[in-house]
């Protein structure tokens, strides 16, 4: 058996988190509850997690898509009701996006309605192998996001 290069192992990493990408996103989507997709999911919890207002063109440049992509996806959701866009005072034609207080509610039902698919990678997988992972991921996606394209 022939060692692979670090390269190779690198490519290697790369195309398993890939795959798993796909896979974990079509497992949680399955999921989720209001016929929310994981783009929308992503945007209400950024919300959360980042920062309680943002623009279109802040959220695009965020989720690295088009801003027509995300005009898309925060037109869905302000649909539903998930969250606010409305004109942003101080400029004539800037929008301005918060998460409504039914965007909030989805993401928590969301989270909850993941939970089972949560526990049954528990059984595959203990809560140690997963923490010893996550140091490696984290790290690599800073420097992943450090030296992305806008």
């Amino acid at each position: 058996m022939v060692m692979p290069s670090s390269s190779e192992s690198t490519f290697r990493v790369f195309n398993e988190i890939g795959i798993i990408s796909q896979l974990a996103n079509n497992a949680f989507e399955s999921c989720l509850p209001d016929g929310l997709t994981v783009s929308q999911f992503s945007v209400l919890n950024w919300f959360i997690r980042v920062d309680v207002e943002a623009t279109p063109g802040r959220l695009a440049a965020a989720f690295m898509v088009t801003k027509g992509a995300m005009t898309n996806t925060l037109k869905r959701l302000a649909e539903k009701g998930f969250v606010d866009v409305r004109p942003d005072e101080n400029s004539g034609r800037r929008k301005l996006v918060t998460i409504t207080a039914d965007g909030q509610r989805v993401r928590l039902a969301a989270l909850k309605a993941v939970e089972p698919l949560l526990e049954e990678v528990l059984t595959q997988f203990n809560s140690a192998q997963i923490s010893a992972c996550l140091p490696f991921l984290e790290q690599l996606r800073a420097f992943l996001d450090l030296r992305r394209i806008v």
